[in-house]
């Protein structure tokens, strides 16, 4: 025992009342912080502030409007829309999305809208006016005028639909409210979406929502069933813990103790100003799972210590020194790798590592040090001994078949089965996307109203919410310049034709329509003139109010509607956007007179989201990795050690990426965390199982003697671990949200792949090595004997 831990055994255990009394005075606050905590889906934390495309996308958010769309879409289940009863209602529908509490009022398109106007020729000239004129009444009559402005304002596919049995209103969202100044709430934003489809749905007209707002608020909803799992989870756990340690009041203190870890990471992130975000809602479950983690190993140190004859007082202590240098060095690692991510510069990630970290710090405290002397308290008195007695070696046969591995009969197979696993690995990995794997929403399943309503937008509409803007730059009065006008048009035509793109809308399309329109609609008009004089004639029916100008005409947005938002769509029509513009923009070599600057819109947030994910992966790893390393070398001082126990490591951490792209789970801001925690898992049972190891190597039994008595003694607690943790979450593949039951799905593998790790692999990486290096046993041995005499 080292210096720190017995000045710590001392000054906790002398003062024990006194600690667990300051404890619980702590508890109590930070429940009450806890009690204040929000939740927050702020639009912007989403987005990677630092790159490129959100330089671009800031700029231009006033002008051209921002990422946060929300679309809402009127369906007719028999005929077409063009009946008193539909725009009655699409009328009502346009009103009180109008009036929601963080609209852009400005940005509110629908056929009811002053914004949405018609242009044709008549005798006089130009004609034109609103598609819906003030006057309008629902009569057929008027329906008939409504049809025909419909058909010459070019909304068909737009906002309306390609068979007219469907009819779009189009909102942004501001991040603030203008009437409070508050962050917007998009919980309420959600529920009102969600109350006007309830009060205007019927029998006739259906109604589809879409949007940030409305898939949070769908994704929040989902949280209460996430709760629900966390309850049988709990529940699981407690029967297998109890049926572990044999004691209710031993089980109820551990599962206390991990609650009120949990009360303390949440009341820590208000006193920093924190908040809970919705995608983040398992980072408290991780937490709870490494709490109970590290107090099984207290519970079955001190189980092991009672059958042997201990009091509940000694037994605590003797758990107290064994576990306190390898679990806060385990902790400290795993808090370090959380941090990591914070490479990532987006706000919710960053969060998200920092209460993860936090609540690392927090398992120190809780579980290496209050849980020992909370235990120490119970009073077990023989009747417990005589019934755990019998446990303590209740898994010796399975130990002595395990042994095998640390003998080189079993430990050079065991390698070459986990070369080979890592080899198939690595090379499954490889289809595992950074992004969105699946069309809609993958939180939701693909059966889920939101991802139906996608669905059926997409299908009826020539736009939807997955768009992506790229801001066209150009000389003042670039669009009456018919080589920039044209360009513009070409580079709108390039795009039109990448896959997955399903639609695009820009200035000269526009202006050649309006041409066209001058000449009688004859469709041979429908080009761009050269004359400037010409060009003004074209342009100047087009407001500023389209996002198709600004007011010199020096900027021109290209929408581009994509038909997904899956990483591989994006990673395409980003591609074509560089690959034109190195070809014909500013950055080819004969510069020509535009830049093509991406990107606004949400799949041109999505983009930059993924590509800074993918900027930070690599750097990231080396991080977690590089701390764990530095850290397994400070605890064992032993090069054997630290590789045996972070190859395995690795091997789990490809084989997760494998199972990401078995199961269409792309890497992306929700799923990172499970990276590190698969490495904090890890190297929690390596670090327990080497620090018990080198224990018994020092005192001079043979390697394969030595695991053995290991396995005694840590063996049950990482098996039972892993078991129960896997079982806990396993259950979670039954949740509403498809985020959840992916996350069951990888945290039972995390869990359970981890802890065959540590038994399998480890001994038989450490067994070979020091097979191979005799003398690197010899002097390691050596150095451990001399540092415990040190100690002493």
């Amino acid at each position: 025992m080292t210096s720190l831990p017995r000045i710590l055994d001392a000054l906790i255990f002398r003062h024990r009342q006194v600690v667990l009394v300051l404890f619980a005075l702590a508890t109590a606050f930070f429940a009450w912080q806890a009690s204040h905590l929000a939740v927050d889906t702020a639009y912007e934390k989403q987005l990677p502030q630092e790159h490129p495309y959100m330089k671009t996308f800031l700029q231009y958010q006033k002008e051209f409007g921002g990422a946060n769309r929300v679309v809402v879409a009127l369906s007719v289940k028999k005929g077409d829309i063009y009946t008193p009863e539909f725009f009655t209602k699409l009328k009502q529908v346009t009103d009180e999305v109008f009036f929601i509490p963080g609209v852009d009022r400005a940005s509110v398109t629908s056929l009811f809208t002053p914004n949405v106007r018609f242009i044709e020729i008549v005798e006089d000239g130009f004609s034109g006016g609103n598609v819906i004129p003030a006057e309008f009444k629902a009569t057929p009559d008027w329906l008939n005028v409504v049809r025909g402005n419909v058909l010459k304002s070019g909304q068909v596919g737009r906002l309306v639909a390609e068979d007219f049995t469907a009819a779009l209103v189009s909102i942004q969202l501001l991040d603030r409210d203008p009437s409070t100044g508050a962050k917007l709430n998009y919980m309420d934003v959600a529920k009102k979406l969600e109350a006007i489809r309830g009060k205007y749905a019927d029998d006739a007209v259906d109604i589809h929502i879409i949007g940030f707002a409305k898939a949070m608020g769908d994704v929040a909803d989902g949280t209460v069933g996430v709760i629900g799992f966390f309850g049988v989870a709990f529940v699981i756990t407690a029967i297998l813990v109890y049926v572990y340690g044999r004691s209710f009041r031993m089980t109820a203190v551990l599962l206390a103790l991990s609650v009120v870890t949990v009360i303390w990471q949440l009341g820590l992130l208000v006193l920093m100003g924190l908040a809970m975000d919705p995608m983040s809602i398992l980072v408290p479950f991780l937490v709870f799972a490494i709490a109970i983690s590290h107090g099984v190993q207290n519970v079955g140190t001190i189980t092991q210590e009672i059958g042997k004859g201990a009091d509940a007082f000694s037994a605590a202590r003797i758990s107290f020194q064994r576990l306190l240098v390898p679990g806060a060095s385990a902790l400290v690692a795993d808090a370090i790798a959380f941090l990591t991510i914070r490479i990532v510069k987006i706000q919710m990630i960053q969060e998200l590592a920092l209460s993860a970290s936090v609540g690392m710090v927090i398992i120190v405290i809780t579980h290496l040090m209050i849980l020992p002397v909370a235990l120490s308290f119970l009073t077990l008195g023989d009747s417990y001994r005589r019934r755990v007695s019998g446990q303590v070696d209740r898994f010796d046969a399975v130990w002595k078949v395990f042994t095998v591995f640390a003998r080189p009969k079993g430990a050079i197979p065991a390698l070459m089965i986990g070369l080979a696993v890592f080899a198939w690995a690595h090379h499954e990995s490889g289809r595992r996307v950074i992004g969105d794997a699946e069309a809609g929403v993958p939180e939701l399943w693909p059966d889920s109203r939101y991802n139906k309503d996608a669905d059926f937008i997409a299908a009826h509409f020539a736009i939807g919410v997955d768009i992506i803007q790229v801001i066209a730059e150009a000389p003042a009065n670039g669009c009456i310049d018919y080589n920039v006008a044209s360009q513009v048009d070409d580079f709108a035509w390039q795009m039109r034709n990448v896959d997955g793109v399903q639609s695009t809308l820009s200035l000269p399309q526009v202006m050649k329509t309006v041409n066209m329109g001058w000449n009688e609609g004859n469709l041979n008009w429908r080009v761009l003139p050269r004359n400037s004089q010409v060009l003004v004639r074209a342009v100047s029916p087009v407001e500023t109010s389209t996002g198709l100008l600004n007011a010199d005409c020096s900027v021109m947005p290209i929408m581009i509607f994509t038909k997904d938002h899956r990483a591989e769509t994006i990673d395409r029509v980003v591609k074509a956007v560089e690959t034109y513009n190195k070809a014909h923009g500013t950055d080819a070599k004969d510069k020509g007179p535009i830049h093509f600057r991406l990107a606004t819109g949400n799949v041109g947030v999505m983009a930059a989201t993924n590509q800074a994910v993918t900027a930070a992966e690599t750097p990231m790893l080396l991080w977690v990795y590089g701390t764990v390393l530095v850290f397994c070398a400070l605890t064992f001082r032993s090069v054997v050690g630290t590789i045996a126990t972070v190859l395995p490591l690795v091997v789990v951490s490809v084989l997760c990426d494998a199972l990401m792209a078995e199961l269409k789970i792309g890497l992306k801001t929700s799923t990172l965390p499970v990276t590190a925690l698969g490495v904090g898992i890890g190297v929690d049972y390596g670090l327990y199982i080497f620090n018990r190891l080198q224990s018994y190597l020092k005192h001079g039994l043979g390697f394969a003697e030595a695991y053995y008595k290991t396995l005694q003694e840590t063996g049950s607690s990482i098996l039972f671990t892993a078991l129960t943790l896997a079982v806990g979450v396993a259950t979670w593949s039954f949740s509403a949200l498809k985020f959840q039951a992916n996350m069951g799905e990888l945290l039972t593998f995390v869990f359970i792949a981890n802890m065959l790790g540590a038994i399998i692999l480890l001994p038989a990486i450490a067994a070979t090595l020091y097979r191979l290096f005799p003398r690197l046993f010899e002097s390691e041995v050596k150095r451990a004997q001399k540092r415990t005499f040190a100690a002493h």
